[in-house]
């Protein structure tokens, strides 16, 4: 475990960043009083085709509407 002031995290902090990475417990403390611990961010996996056949399908936007629909877009009634 490394412990530093934060003056000393300010001036450092790329260092402890690669320290914490490592595997390190980097603790930032004001005087001799611990305060923050430095840990690195966990990253899930992104996963493609995640939502893949749990949505419906929606709406094709390249088919012609039908002449209904197409009025009321138009503003007619």
């Amino acid at each position: 475990m490394r412990q530093v002031t934060i003056h000393a995290a300010k001036t450092n902090l790329s260092k402890l960043i690669e320290a914490a990475l490592r595997g390190e417990e980097v603790i930032i403390a004001r005087g001799s009083k611990p305060v923050v611990r430095l840990v690195p961010v966990t990253r899930g996996a992104f996963t493609i085709g995640l939502l893949k056949d749990k949505l419906g399908s929606g709406p094709d936007f390249f088919e012609p509407m039908d002449d209904a629909d197409l009025d009321v877009w138009e503003g007619g009634a």
